[in-house]
């Protein structure tokens, strides 16, 4: 494999934002068949996510393990052509133990709870197929790149192979240049004039009104959290907790686009253009909260997750190919790989209120409401005037998300019924290119004395616009996304 750093690369924007900082819900079948609504609750391993007061509920220590089958249906519009993909992918998505530890003295404080707990915060896996026509052809991205660069600046120097120009040009002049570069040895574009070395104009060698598109995406990925977690019961009716988070994070993103259709004088009558994108990366968060027991009754809860400071390393690979290409295009591949600059990505803090009404052994309501600034969200280095740009456009792209969160039970002997619905605003503010999130859920558990298993069923619906390419091209499908997951969860007390 070969690779070097490029400079001035800009796949790192809004996008990368939005996806690390939207969690979907995942955790304990438990926790999501009661839609994640545990921020008064506690008792649950999964109840660190909202509340890491939580763990102080538990009277006995005990182990829990979940696994889930993710399930995605995604619907693509693309002009007037729908295309369907069913993605499937199973997972151990959460392990955790609480270890209580009860006081015989005195003293207010009743108990202390230490808690471990690993869980897959957001599962990336999904795929996408879209297909139509459009007036937007892969030369168009590769035009907006090469307009301005002098074309002796993309050619192959004397005794260089194609590959080590590809990767000089990425690092010497940047991803802009390179693009370029890969465009007219892709037989994409040519330069206005072939003699002029000084030439920075460029046509198209793709003649078309319209041409016929099909854009395949795979991810596969996740982002996962490992828990540390105190916390204790104050007197008879406060419990305070805290949480050390850290994540780990790993993306894959594969693409093509590839057209056909073209006029029957068109020097190219086919084309194709692959993108590998992988991105690995560790954050850390802190979190703080409490519980109080108003009655016998009620519980009230709050919680403050703290930003979650994340720090990432990507690479990028291509190839393209077309009827006019180079002979040798093809030692261009994913062997051959751009390396991104180290960078950050902020996520903004969150607040979480909740309300729960216990209704002695017969069963709950709950309540939990969360409020996030996603404005506030930032890329870094911030001295770094490509991110300072991108900041700008997310502080005025990017506004608050609301959440809520509502979950009930109901027990009969050992046998407990959940059901869940849950509701999440759009990060964006005009709430076009992410949708509202809307999720409902339901499940059943039973109590076997020293163990217990919880089934549940989980179904999400969202709306999304899925760009083909990050600059460019406007070209985009709209995708109606319906995932359902199940999970089961295994706990072991002692």
């Amino acid at each position: 494999m070969m690779g070097v750093v490029c400079v001035n690369l800009t796949a790192q924007n809004i996008e990368d934002v939005v996806r690390i900082g939207t969690e979907n819900l995942q955790g304990t079948a438990r926790f999501q068949a009661m839609g994640g609504a545990f921020g008064a609750l506690g008792g649950d391993l999964s109840s660190l996510n909202s509340n890491p007061a939580g763990t102080a509920i538990f009277n006995h220590s005990q182990f829990a393990v979940s696994g889930t089958s993710f399930n995605n249906d995604n619907t693509a519009l693309f002009g007037s052509n729908t295309g369907n993909v069913n993605a499937r992918s199973a997972d151990i998505n959460q392990a955790g133990g609480v270890f209580v530890f009860k006081s015989n003295d005195e003293g207010p404080w009743k108990k202390i709870a230490l808690a471990f707990n690993y869980d897959i915060v957001s599962n990336f896996d999904d795929e996408i197929f879209a297909s139509g026509n459009t007036d937007q052809g892969i030369d168009t991205y590769f035009l907006n790149f090469a307009q301005g660069v002098p074309f002796g600046d993309i050619l192959l120097q004397e005794g260089e192979f194609i590959e080590e120009a590809y990767l000089r040009i990425g690092e010497q002049q940047g991803f802009g240049d390179q693009q370029a570069f890969l465009g007219y040895f892709g037989g994409f574009i040519n330069p206005s004039d072939e003699d002029d070395l000084g030439s920075d104009t460029y046509t198209s060698n793709a003649l078309y009104s319209t041409v016929n598109q099909r854009f395949q995406q795979a991810i596969n990925g996740n982002n996962s959290k490992f828990t540390a977690n105190l916390s204790g019961q104050y007197e008879e009716n406060l419990y305070l907790g805290a949480s050390l988070n850290f994540h780990s994070i790993f993306y894959e993103r594969l693409t093509r686009l590839d057209e056909s259709g073209f006029d029957a004088d068109s020097p190219i009558q086919s084309t194709v253009f692959d993108n590998f994108l992988r991105s690995e990366g560790t954050g850390f968060s802190f979190s703080l909260g409490a519980i109080a027991k108003l009655n016998e009754n009620v519980r009230v809860g709050g919680s403050y997750q703290s930003p979650t400071w994340y720090r990432f390393a990507d690479d990028l690979g291509q190839s393209v190919d077309s009827d006019l290409a180079d002979a040798n295009i093809d030692f261009i591949n994913f062997n051959v790989v751009n390396l991104f600059d180290i960078y950050r990505i902020k996520i903004p803090s969150k607040l979480t209120g909740s309300l729960a009404v216990i209704f002695g052994k017969d069963g709950l309501l709950s309540f939990d409401y969360s409020y996030q600034d996603m404005s506030q969200a930032q890329l870094g280095p911030s001295s770094d005037p490509i991110f300072s740009e991108e900041n700008d456009f997310i502080s005025n792209q990017l506004g608050a998300v609301n959440s809520f969160r509502l979950g009930g039970e109901y027990r009969v002997q050992q046998v407990s019924l959940r059901a869940g619905y849950r509701f999440e605003d759009s990060p964006y503010e005009d709430g076009t290119l992410v949708g509202d999130l809307q999720a409902y859920s339901g499940g059943i558990g039973y109590d076997f004395g020293s163990s217990k298993l919880d089934l549940a069923v989980t179904r999400l619906e969202r709306d999304t616009n899925e760009f083909f390419f990050d600059s460019a091209l406007s070209n985009n499908a709209l995708v109606n996304r319906s995932n359902t997951n199940v999970s089961l969860t295994y706990t072991l007390k002692f």
